[in-house]
């Protein structure tokens, strides 16, 4: 693919590749998948959880998204992170995370396309609110919004979505006893102020999975697996991160890779109602129970073989604080890319802005026109 910023590549590039290892074992862990793991009341109840965490899209999508999996044909979902607002709750807020998953089970491959959340851009149906950034799309419409925007965007049809909450996942790390993840780097964070100021400081340490805590009384513990609270602190840090928001995708990712690992050990404990409850309180699909069965029957050995790719752009000032603006000629090798894995002929990429955006528009914010 073409940079023209020459931002990407090198060895931080090389070492992203690895970290959607595992994706579509947490998407399945995620979304409560039991078929054939549990006895017919443990399926009912992971069924009552699923249907707890349903919620439509609100909107026609391009393809009979049912009829795909049916046939065992490629999908994409919209995977969206948040760690804000229970779920549950007519919720509003922006994604912190979006990344573009592709399942292809004829290759038996997983393709996820990580999306920088200040991406500038219109959204679809809300195009009077350009210049804002993609991450606002689920604020302004929730997924239908953002399902629709990513679209237009690349020109790729989005078939499904699941939002899972940071927040929420807080429950579910109690519920399992704690999870063990290694830290990919060394920093303190205090999840109060977002710094690395005293009062509920946590210290992690790169290449090792155990951290210490100093709380308000200025006393010290060290910890060998992380609790909730541990859990989100870790995976809510930006600002030392000196891949910013790509670094938190990759530690959020980890967090969501120390459930599925912890969840599997003991498969038992996932049946528990406690930890049923959990899940259906920090995740929302437009994926069915039924859906989510034939996933799991048809599809995973997709997971066996990861590739990820991201988007880089070029910085910009907009009303929405900073910014970037990533080219059609950047986003077409992405579009290239994904169609060719859904098996779709190949299509110039979307719109520079996803919804419609005239010229004089742009140029009044100083962007680049379409």
């Amino acid at each position: 693919m073409t940079d023209p910023d020459n931002r990407r590549g090198g060895p931080k590039y090389i070492k992203r590749a690895y970290r959607g290892r595992n994706i579509m074992l947490v998407l399945v862990v995620i979304l409560v998948v039991f078929a054939g793991i549990f006895g017919f009341r443990a399926l009912g109840n992971a069924q009552k959880a699923v249907d707890k965490s349903y919620e439509s899209a609100g909107f026609e999508k391009a393809r009979n998204t049912d009829k795909l999996l049916k046939g065992r044909k490629p999908f994409s979902i919209l995977l969206m992170g948040t760690d804000t607002g229970e779920l549950g709750r007519k919720y509003k807020g922006r994604t912190d995370s979006m990344m573009l998953a592709v399942v292809n089970p004829k290759k038996q491959t997983t393709t996820l396309v990580s999306l920088p959340r200040d991406t500038i851009i219109a959204p679809v149906g809300y195009e009077n609110q350009f210049p804002t950034k993609l991450n606002s799309a689920y604020e302004l419409g929730s997924a239908e919004t953002s399902m629709q925007t990513v679209q237009a965007w690349l020109n790729v049809p989005v078939d499904y979505y699941a939002l899972v909450n940071m927040r929420g996942l807080e429950q579910v790390v109690n519920e399992l006893g704690g999870i063990k993840v290694t830290s990919p780097l060394s920093f303190k964070y205090n999840p109060d102020t977002a710094h690395e100021d005293a009062g509920n400081l946590y210290e992690f340490k790169k290449g090792s999975s155990d951290f210490t805590h100093t709380g308000k009384d200025g006393k010290t513990k060290s910890y060998n697996k992380m609790d909730g609270a541990a859990a989100l602190a870790f995976s809510r840090m930006r600002y030392q991160d000196p891949e910013g928001d790509y670094g938190r995708q990759a530690r959020q990712r980890l967090v969501l890779e120390g459930i599925a690992s912890k969840g599997l050990s003991n498969p038992v404990q996932l049946a528990d109602q406690g930890f049923l409850s959990a899940i259906s309180k920090s995740v929302k699909t437009d994926l069915s129970f039924d859906n989510i069965q034939q996933i799991s029957g048809n599809y995973l050995p997709a997971g066996k073989n990861i590739k990820t790719d991201h988007l880089v752009g070029k910085a910009y000032n907009t009303r929405s604080g900073s910014a970037e603006y990533i080219s059609n000629e950047t986003k077409q090798g992405v579009t290239d890319n994904l169609r060719k894995e859904l098996d779709l002929a190949p299509a110039e990429t979307g719109p520079p802005y996803g919804g419609a955006v005239d010229m004089y528009t742009a140029d009044q914010h100083a962007l680049p026109v379409p």
